[in-house]
């Protein structure tokens, strides 16, 4: 008896650290992505000069008389010339801060067009609590709407990367922004938002 009592504590204990990772809570997980720079060629400065000659009408043309010497050994090719390269700042598409909801969180997220066209969702100066299966999701319900409804049109853009810290989160290339109107943190193991941001236009 005593036995199967332990027995099943020791499994209600291993059910409860695998499912629920009550650890997780005492462990920061920190990262700090910088912001992508793309570079791109630079566009040439100022206007190309090119030498011309002109000759007057009806004037004989210069009769020019060049002493024999040797012929002068081929041109060398020459390496092709690299264009310059100039760092592009990224665009800012949106932008918000974060509210908390389930857990205590802060932060800012802003939606960044690089120079070749892709996008980026970054979370700058995140603190919210670790937790397992959180993910990063952009959504049709607002930051402070009913907790049910962020996962049911959303898009998930993966698993949150760190607690804490700045980090960076590819957008499909098809993706409308539009469509969406906040980024969850999202607990999909509890159903359960951590902490919301709305997405804002530019003013």
């Amino acid at each position: 008896m005593v036995v199967a009592a332990v027995a099943a504590g020791a499994g209600l204990l291993v059910f409860v650290l695998f499912w629920f990772q009550p650890h997780k809570l005492w462990i920061d997980e920190r990262v700090d992505d910088p912001i992508p720079v793309v570079a791109v060629a630079a566009l040439p400065r100022g206007p190309t000069s090119t030498s011309t000659s002109t000759t007057l009408l009806g004037a004989p043309a210069p009769r020019v008389t060049e002493p024999a010497t040797t012929p002068a050994p081929p041109p060398q090719p020459q390496p092709p010339a690299t264009e310059p390269v100039e760092p592009v700042e990224p665009v800012e598409l949106r932008s918000g801060s974060f509210i908390s909801r389930d857990h205590g969180t802060t932060g800012r997220v802003r939606v960044l067009e690089l120079a070749d066209g892709s996008r980026i969702l970054r979370l700058e100066e995140l603190a919210t609590d670790n937790g397992p299966d959180v993910y990063v999701y952009l959504s049709t319900t607002p930051a402070d709407g009913p907790e049910g409804d962020f996962d049911d049109t959303y898009l998930s853009l993966g698993r949150l990367q760190g607690n804490l810290g700045s980090q960076n989160y590819t957008l499909p290339g098809d993706a409308d922004l539009s469509a969406f109107t906040s980024v969850v943190l999202w607990c999909d193991r509890f159903d359960s938002a951590f902490g919301a941001a709305d997405l804002l236009a530019p003013a």
